[in-house]
């Protein structure tokens, strides 16, 4: 099996803007594909229940090589601190945090690969599981930064 050690990713930058306002850009998935890399855009599965613990969302993500959507579950909602969720049957979290810092909002984006999802990876590619984690795990890795970066430039607009 794969070692968990390097399957997390955080960075954070600060944004000019108070938590309330980061954490109502960041939870109108809507707008992801605004700032994602990867993921082009979500929407509500169910609108009536958007945003909240518990509800669901689909996000379309793509890449040179292949286009794919994924339905991911709000695990957190506390506005204005923290928003999470879960993709899948709990295979990776993601989780952005907002701290008020001089200036504005410290806001810190998290990824973590979850056991379950690496026994979906070992049991969808088999042998070439550990290559698809690395894949994953290095677009966590250089996205989060540009994520952030990108969520910067459009707040503080």
């Amino acid at each position: 099996m794969t070692d968990t050690s390097d399957l997390r990713h955080e960075d954070a930058i600060v944004v000019a803007v108070p938590p309330a306002t980061l954490f109502d850009l960041v939870t109108d998935i809507g707008r992801t594909g605004e700032w994602s890399p990867i993921c082009t855009g979500c929407w509500w599965d169910d609108p009536a229940e958007a945003g909240q613990v518990g509800s669901w969302f689909t996000g379309r993500n793509e890449l040179p090589r292949r286009t794919w959507e994924t339905r991911s579950k709000v695990v957190v909602a506390d506005r204005p601190r923290e928003f999470a969720f879960e993709v899948g049957e709990g295979f990776v979290r993601w989780g952005y945090t907002f701290a008020p810092e001089a200036g504005g909002t410290r806001v810190t984006e998290s990824w973590h690969f979850l056991p379950a999802g690496l026994e979906m990876f070992h049991r969808k590619y088999g042998e070439q599981a550990a290559t698809e984690i690395a894949e994953r795990t290095r677009a966590a890795r250089t996205g989060i930064p540009a994520t952030l970066a990108a969520i910067k430039q459009i707040a503080e607009r």
